[in-house]
């Protein structure tokens, strides 16, 4: 499949997720909330790779998803709270990102002392 073509198909479903959000804060949520991402990436690695690889592919990138994803949720709740507090947007957003970054080596940390190797 061409890279334009998965630019185009990904950048209008980005798009019509930000444009449904300026109608409705919680349909625009829900569609963001779907892992179209990452089913898109899974797509595009199934199409792309050969034979068994296609499978194995898939399955690693599902599954470190899964990983990857949790420690991301309570900050979304703590962006919320500070904005509704009347927090600069920019430093919501870079408060976001710095616990995000912290939630994820605490979840490196944690996963790691259960055998799941994330990095």
């Amino acid at each position: 499949m061409p890279i334009i073509l998965k630019y185009i198909i990904t950048a209008a479903i980005v798009v019509a997720a930000s444009e449904l959000g300026k109608r409705s804060d919680k349909l625009g949520a829900l569609l963001i909330a779907l892992p179209m991402v990452t089913i898109l990436a899974m797509i595009w690695l199934h199409v792309e790779a050969k034979g068994s690889e296609q499978l194995t592919r898939v399955a690693n990138h599902a599954y470190y998803t899964f990983w990857y994803v949790i420690p991301t949720l309570p900050m979304f709740l703590v962006m919320s709270k500070l904005l509704k507090q009347g927090v600069n947007f920019w430093i919501a957003l870079l408060v976001y990102i710095l616990g995000t970054v912290a939630l994820f080596y605490l979840s490196y940390f944690l996963l790691k002392k259960i055998g799941i190797q994330l990095f």
